[in-house]
């Protein structure tokens, strides 16, 4: 599991009545996928694999509550994830047996995003621009 200093120190500070809840979802989707990784963003834990998966929503205390930043581009049906937009989906739950029950959804979610990332053709090196090959020319012969 990829777990991150930086998170590890958010969380010893954070005050939340669904701490544990929220731990509980850390833990379920960093071992969902082992490419999984998790960092500060947003100033709260973000999970990654080629992008940004998702992030807590710190302020929220009546659920625990996850923005799936492009989660409407992850492929398959998720039935909890939540929003109909062309971009964000979202995911709440309520409690430990709500983590609990929505544990195979969190996986499946985890997976078919890495696995989308993963499949997606790696971007194009760029072309270095001629410019500096022909200052360095340039700066030779003077």
């Amino acid at each position: 599991m990829n777990k991150s200093k930086d998170v590890e120190a958010w969380f010893k500070k954070y005050q939340n009545p669904l701490k544990q809840e929220m731990l509980r979802v850390r833990e379920l989707i960093l071992s969902a996928d082992e490419r999984m990784t998790e960092c500060i963003k947003w100033q709260t834990p973000t999970f990654c694999f080629e992008g940004n998966l998702a992030s807590f929503n710190p302020r929220s205390k009546q659920h625990v509550s996850l923005l799936f930043h492009a989660g409407a581009q992850i492929p398959g049906k998720h039935p909890r994830l939540q929003g109909g937009g062309d971009t964000a989906r979202y995911m709440q739950l309520v409690d430990r047996a709500d983590v609990e029950a929505a544990a195979p959804d969190l996986a499946a979610v985890v997976k078919a995003w890495c696995k989308l990332k993963s499949d997606q053709p790696a971007p194009a090196p760029r072309k270095k621009s001629a410019a500096p090959a022909k200052k360095k020319a340039m700066m030779k012969r003077a």
